[in-house]
């Protein structure tokens, strides 16, 4: 499923550190914005992730899922439209 994961961290050492942690689950579209294509598993790992790099108090980090239809009716000024995952397997 997709996801499009936006933060707001005021404090630039959690804020490097998860945008650097965030590359590795999907691409960004903006500095705080990113979008994601993930599997359940993907997702529960991001979760814990962030869990792990923010402060509940001060920052603010929201995970937006995008169904198919939803996806289809979005709308690009700019940019380059979502890329979907390409899946390698390894044998």
């Amino acid at each position: 499923m997709r996801y499009v994961v936006c933060y707001d961290i005021p404090e630039t050492k959690r804020r490097t550190k998860l945008r650097k942690s965030l590359l590795r689950f999907g691409n960004p579209k903006q500095y705080s914005v990113f979008e994601c294509d993930l599997a359940p598993r993907e997702l529960e790992r991001l979760k814990k992730t962030i869990k792990a790099i923010i402060s509940l108090e001060e920052d603010n980090v929201r995970i937006y899922p995008l169904c198919e239809r939803c996806l289809d009716s979005v709308e690009f000024f700019g940019g380059k439209p979502f890329e979907k995952a390409e899946i390698f397997y390894v044998v």
